[in-house]
């Protein structure tokens, strides 16, 4: 049973009629008493809840019904229903416990799918299997772990992937975001739709509307021809937003409207068109602590982690690094004929010491370059430590120069080219080498002028 609760007659009877039709059973209430008697008596697999029971617009009573309800029934799901005068309480509430809330006028499709999303959720069982058993149930090949908390988080993938939830996945960078988001979307009813990768991090916000939505033919100085953006590219499928950390404010407020409208205008056109794709996000940073700044909207935080998934750094899931070099290894062996290729016992046990700060990303490419630069076909420690690159944070301090001898613009230009230099003047690599987003790079070559090829391939 679903519990409407509103005191507008029109709404609740329309959503009635959408529910009941969907093959749901329905109840309604329209003050906020009726409703707390209704979740005493028989707690509804899930609620619709109205912020406000009167014409005064404080959503006090709401509030106080969503507490109440929680106090009485923890888990049962809650959506809100708001409006966008009102987001800031939607926020309020989902603090509160909320699952989701949806923006008054809504859409029927997008509502329905909250619902179901929310339901199937709830019915979905949480039983960790093993490796075999995961891999007998769902698609997850790339991912090479035999770690239990890594096994969690892959059991929680194939429960959520059946579903439209939005998810959110944490972690440092080189913990493999970008694969569990594709597995996700492999396992999931969208698998045969598009799969389309958009790294936030050097999107612009000049360039924000046309790379996300298109734009049309003469919409601005030298569009030419028309051009879809990557929401109509991901049409039906996933859109995977890696470095939502990275987004600037003014394409906050954007993205948030288009998530929660579930639609959106293309450039240099005045025709809404409406999205129906599956939303991951992707970040390396602490969005809650940057809300708390205020470089993070709080309430676009909270449209994109209806699901929250924390990859483990390496370092704390250091069993799995044996298995990764023999994957990686496995792999090389085809990729340049070398059927010999192994790695010694001792030269393992050195890999699983490495504190590997770039995790799997840093150590897949010591083991590439070990075997490609190394004429062993059994590979040794002192093979890997040849090309084991030492961060920064660990040379000794005496490398430094000394106080007053440098700026640190100086020093900033010098480790820029540096960083451009050894990884032969690639973008990616070098900032990551820096520890900043390739934005953040390309931003300090034109600050110094430093010359640089901006053809690298995405």
């Amino acid at each position: 049973m679903i519990l409407i609760a509103d005191d507008d007659i029109a709404v609740r009877t329309s959503l009635s009629l959408l529910l009941e039709d969907a093959g749901h059973r329905v109840l309604t209430a329209d003050t906020a008493g009726d409703a707390l008697e209704i979740v005493k008596q028989q707690v509804p697999r899930l609620i619709l809840l109205d912020l406000n029971f009167s014409m005064d617009t404080s959503g006090e009573e709401g509030m106080r019904l969503l507490r109440d309800i929680r106090e009485l029934s923890p888990s049962v799901p809650v959506i809100l229903i708001t409006g966008w005068a009102s987001i800031s309480l939607a926020v309020q509430g989902m603090k509160l416990g909320a699952n989701d809330f949806i923006n008054k006028p809504w859409t029927n499709e997008h509502l329905l799918q909250s619902v179901n999303t929310l339901l199937k959720l709830q019915d979905t069982k949480h039983d960790t299997g093993t490796r075999a058993e995961l891999d007998s149930k769902y698609r997850f090949r790339q991912i090479i772990t035999e770690d239990p908390a890594m096994l969690n988080i892959l059991e929680t993938i194939g429960r959520i992937a059946a579903t439209d939830a939005s998810v959110l996945i944490l972690g440092e960078s080189g913990t493999g975001k970008e694969l569990i988001a594709e597995a996700i979307h492999e396992n999931s009813h969208r698998a045969g739709r598009p799969f389309v990768k958009v790294n936030l991090g050097g999107v612009s916000s000049a360039l924000f509307e046309s790379e996300m939505f298109g734009h049309v033919r003469g919409a601005f100085t030298d569009a030419r021809f028309d051009r879809p953006g990557r929401f109509e590219m991901a049409g039906k499928g996933t859109i995977f937003l890696d470095e939502i950390g990275e987004l600037e404010p003014g394409s906050q407020v954007k993205l948030l409207r288009v998530l929660q409208d579930r639609t959106y205008e293309v450039l240099g056109s005045s025709k809404s068109r409406t999205i129906d794709v599956r939303v991951v996000c992707a970040t390396n940073k602490n969005l809650f602590e940057m809300v708390g700044k205020g470089t993070f909207r709080e309430d676009l935080l909270y449209r994109i982690n209806l699901i929250t998934i924390q990859l483990p750094p390496l370092r704390e899931r250091k069993s799995d690094i044996p298995i990764l070099v023999d994957f990686f290894v496995s792999n090389l062996r085809e990729i340049y004929a070398r059927p010999g290729l192994s790695v010694s016992s001792a030269a393992m046990k050195w890999l699983q010491q490495l504190e590997l700060p770039g995790n799997i990303r840093q150590l897949k490419n010591l083991v590439e370059r070990t075997v490609l630069l190394s004429s062993n076909n059994e590979l040794i420690p002192d093979d890997f430590k040849v090309h084991l690159e030492i961060p920064a944070s660990k040379k000794s301090s005496n490398q430094l120069p000394g106080v007053g001898s440098i700026t640190l613009e100086e020093m900033e230009i010098g480790m820029v080219k540096q960083a451009m230099a050894y990884h032969n003047h690639k973008i990616s690599k070098a900032a990551a080498s820096l520890g900043i987003t390739r934005n953040a790079l390309y931003r300090r070559l034109e600050k110094y002028r430093i010359p640089f090829n901006d053809n690298e391939p995405e």
